[in-house]
Formats: structure tokens, sequence, C-alpha cells
């Protein structure tokens, strides 16, 4: 469709028509029957133009002739309402041989020859049909490889981010998915991860990414074939990008070592992924299943002297020795950050006179408790700590035969320690409802499951102390176990950042409640809820009675 230099209306033969469509979907690499479809919505909205846009008008383009019908839809009635829309009988007879009332039947019009805006417009609606099957193109050949590496040449960049081309489409590599100090300059080749794809109402976005720790996944199942038939696997990774790396693998047969596999004859593996992550220094260290020893490896090259692991508190405490407590920790805090990030577990590190030191004060504490609760002397009470005894619970509720064990003790002294516990933990229970009390938590609070007194002054602090205040939490600001930040030590660059707040977590955190406890405390707070909607209709009905 097109305009003479001088106005002139002028048609598009047959022959062009489909060429133009056979050269549109060849190049935006779209059907054509969907480029026909535009045209044709196109000749609808001009004939509309022409011969009124109240009329419901429909064309039609043969895709293998090209040959153009344009009609007209009337309804036959009895008596017309809409000349647009409707006909009567009479006159659809003439359109039509045995058209009866009700029928909907076809009123053929004569060509039309496109005007300069006219054909501007329908220039307009092909062009936008197009470029929105286009866009759906785009997104239904790439949704489906997010986790891919794809390679693409830079566009542009803008504002920091990296617009790369892809040939059908165009990613974006956002500045924090780009490597750290990395130089990328328009039209160099660059690898990437796709790491999402959204449909969007400028069209489908594509975001590419560098520093994802899959991105360095993939490139070593590229440059390994055991990882990529699956005999080696990469079973965590984590990254500081641009500056270094962990990888856990582990080998599914046992003639094949995954280390070395994965660095190569002369390290010509790993080479060429640090080459690829701009000199990103990379460790490779065998996974285990067994935290303890994943967590030393982890920490490589800092040699470790012992593993604590908090089951409880989902953390992991590593003692060193004094001289590699630097080197386990890491420049401003980067090797326990990313052995961290590569267990999953938060890690405390310690110097062998550090761990000593928190175990005297421990012994210290617990000995001096028993002492004073037991009202016993300080060697008994130091046998109770070194026998594993930390608290009067443990005291009051372990078999008697358990107690007796212990060198230097009988049944008799066994039963009374327990005695004794028990009155302990009812005198400190009976100190908590006095002060629990005092701070006007309600005794409903006090018959919810899994809440002892020392919880409900905890809660009293926290100023909630009725049903409803309880009733209005979530569960995780109940019972979430508070992330303290890692425990960083060593010279200044590893001082925690100015302004970062800790995570508290619930507010019963320290008390170790589960997610499943802290629902059922939650759902029993809010039973008196449904109680009184149950109530009010009952309490409804018997008013209209009387």
């Amino acid at each position: 469709m097109a305009t003479a230099p001088g106005g002139s209306a002028v048609s598009a033969n047959k022959a062009e028509l489909i060429a133009i469509a056979d050269a549109v979907a060849k190049e935006k690499l779209i059907d054509r029957g969907i480029v026909i479809e535009a045209m044709e919505d196109a000749i609808q909205r001009a004939a509309r133009a022409r011969y009124g846009a109240e009329n419901d008008i429909r064309a039609k383009l043969d895709p293998q002739s090209g040959d153009l019908r344009l009609w007209r839809v009337v309804e036959v009635v009895e008596a017309v309402d809409d000349y647009f829309k409707q006909v009567n009988l009479k006159e659809a007879q003439k359109l039509q041989a045995g058209a009866v009332v009700g029928d909907y039947i076809v009123d053929p019009l004569p060509p039309i020859e496109f005007g300069r805006i006219a054909a501007q417009a329908a220039k307009q609606v092909i062009f936008q049909k197009v470029r929105d099957a286009e866009r759906e193109r785009q997104f239904e050949e790439f949704k489906d490889r997010v986790g891919e590496i794809i390679t693409g040449v830079v566009k542009r960049v803008e504002f920091g981010h990296v617009v790369v081309d892809l040939g059908r489409a165009e990613g974006v590599i956002r500045r924090d998915a780009q490597i750290p100090r990395e130089v990328v300059r328009v039209n160099d080749r660059i690898r990437s991860l796709i790491l999402n794809v959204r449909r969007e109402n400028r069209g489908p976005q594509i975001f590419l990414s560098r520093a994802h720790p899959d991105f360095m996944k993939k490139l070593f199942a590229q440059e390994v074939p055991e990882i990529y038939d699956g005999i080696i696997e990469i079973k965590a990774a984590a990254r500081d990008p641009g500056s270094r790396a962990k990888i856990g693998v582990i080998s599914h047969d046992s003639s094949i070592d995954p280390v070395g596999a994965c660095v190569g004859m002369k390290g010509s593996r790993v080479q060429a992924v640090v080459q690829e992550m701009q000199g990103e220094k990379i460790d490779i260290i065998p996974w285990s299943p067994d935290t303890a020893t994943f967590v030393v490896n982890a920490l490589q090259p800092a040699s470790v002297s012992r593993v604590v692991i908090d089951e409880e508190e989902d953390r992991i405490e590593v003692v060193v020795p004094d001289d590699q407590l630097s080197l386990a920790i890491g420049r401003r805090g980067q090797n326990v950050r990313l052995a961290s990030q590569l267990t999953g577990k938060a890690i405390d590190i310690l110097t062998e006179a550090d761990a000593s030191e928190k175990r005297q004060k421990e012994f210290v504490e617990r000995s001096e408790m028993f002492q004073n609760e037991l009202d016993v002397d300080e060697t008994l009470a130091q046998l109770l700590v070194a026998e594993g005894f930390g608290a009067l619970e443990e005291v009051a509720y372990v078999e008697v035969d358990e107690i007796a064990s212990i060198e230097g003790f009988d049944e008799d002294l066994a039963a009374e320690l327990q005695s004794r516990a028990t009155e302990a933990l009812e005198r400190r229970e009976e100190a908590n409802r006095t002060l629990r009390r005092e701070l006007g938590v309600e005794d409903a609070l006090a018959t919810m499951p899994h809440l002892t007194e020392a919880m409900l002054v905890t809660l009293g602090k926290a100023g909630i102390k009725t049903l409803d205040d309880l009733a209005d939490l979530a569960t995780d600001e109940l019972v979430q176990k508070k992330r303290q930040e890692q425990r960083r030590r060593a010279d200044s660059d590893t001082k925690r950042p100015e302004g970062r707040a800790e995570d508290k977590g619930g507010v019963l955190a320290e008390y170790g409640l589960s997610e499943d406890q802290g629902n059922e405390i939650i759902m029993a707070a809010r039973a008196h809820w449904f109680e009184d909607e149950e109530a009010a209709p009952a309490d409804a009905a018997e008013g209209e009675d009387a």
C-alpha cells in the first residue's frame, strides 16, 4: 500500500500484497498468517473509515492469490432500528435468496482506494500487529532457556547497564549482575547466563547475569565433560564476583577425582573458566554429606582444629590455631563469608585461646548456677558440669541412674539432687508467674500450649499482654530464629559496617520453639475470635424470637 508523490491514491496489486507479507514474515521470523491477518485488520479499519465506523465490515485476503474480498455483515429483522447493522426482509432477499428474519447475511462492498491518511493508518496497524507477534515469538523462544549460557554482542551501555544483542532479541545485564571492574565495550562478544525472562508492556525483558554462581557452574559444565555427563556434580557454589569463588564438587564414579577433573591438565580447565570470569580465583573443594567435614574443606586454605555444630541455632563454631585466624576469616571476611554461603550455615571463627576462654566461662557460670540453685558445694557442682549437665531441667528430668553413675555419687544423692532441682524449677516458675502478673499479662495466655511462665514474662516485656495481642502476631514474629551477623575478628578490615542492624528474630526466638509449635500457639490464641463470630448469629436469632 503506497501513495504517489503527487498525492493520488495507488493500490498495491495482488502480487505486491503477498510479496510484502512474505518479506515481513521472513525478516521478523514470524508466521506468515499473522502478517496476512494484520493486513486484513488494516484493510477493515480503512474500510470503516470510508463507509462509516458503525458498520460491521470484514476483509479477507487470499494468502495464495492475493484476491481481496470486502463485505458488510447485517442482521435480517422485521423493523430496522440500526440502518448500519440491520436490514429488512425485503432488502435482505435481494442480497440473498431465502433469507429469513434472524439471519446474518453478507452485503458485498467494492474495493477501496487508499488515500495518504488511510495508507498511513493501515501501515501503523500492520506494524503494531507485527511488533506484537515478534515480541510474543521472542518470549516463547527464550522463556524455556532460563539457566542457559548465551553469547551476544554488546549493543550499547546505558546508565551502567549493558544491552546485549542476542540475534533475535535483546538482553540486559544490569549493573548488579556484572563482574565488578570489568570493562565492556560496544561490539564486544560476551557470554552470560539467562537469569530471567519476563513478559512486560514494552515487550519481553531478558535479564542476563555474569555474577550469578550458576554462571560459573555452567562454564564448568562447558569445560569439564565429566560435569556435562553427570559423572561429577557441583553440589554448591558461592561467589564474590570478580574476586574469589568456591565450588563443592562430588564424583559419582569412585575412580574419578572430582577436584582433579575440574582443574584439568596443568590447570587448563579451571583457567578457561577463570579467564572468562576476569581472573576470579576459584577454590575447588570436595563436597561431603558430613557437615563438619564440608565446613573444614570450605575454609581452605586455613587449617581447622575443631568444629562444634549447634543444630538448634543452625550455627557452626569453628576453632582454628591462633596463627590461622586471619587466613580463615580472609580479607574483609571473604573466606568465611564464602564458606558460609557454600555450606548454608552461619559460621563463627574462634581461636584456641578464645574457645578455651569461652569454655572456661561457661563452666564457671554453670557451676555457680548449680551451687546457688541446688545448694551444693563447688566440687559437686563442677562434677555435674564436667559430666555434661548444663541446666536444671537436665538434672530434674533425666533418669536417676544417669546421675548415680557419676563417680562418687549414689542413688540417694541422685534422688536428692533431682528433688532439689525440681523445687528450684518450681521456685523459678513461681517468680516468673509473679513477675508476669505484675507486667499485666492476662492469665488466659498461660493456658496457651507450649508457653511457660518465663516465655509469658518475655511476651509481657514486649507489650504482648492479651489474647488479641498474641493472636495479631504472625508465626515468624513469634518464633523465628535470629540470624546474627557472622563473627568477624582480626584486623580493622573486618569491622561491621555502620548502621547495619542484626535480625533480632521473633519475640520468643531464644526459647527454640519450632514453626509448628508457633502456629499452634497463634491458632489457639485466635480461637476466641471464631467463638465470638459463632455466638453473634445465635444472639441475633434469640433477639428475633423474643
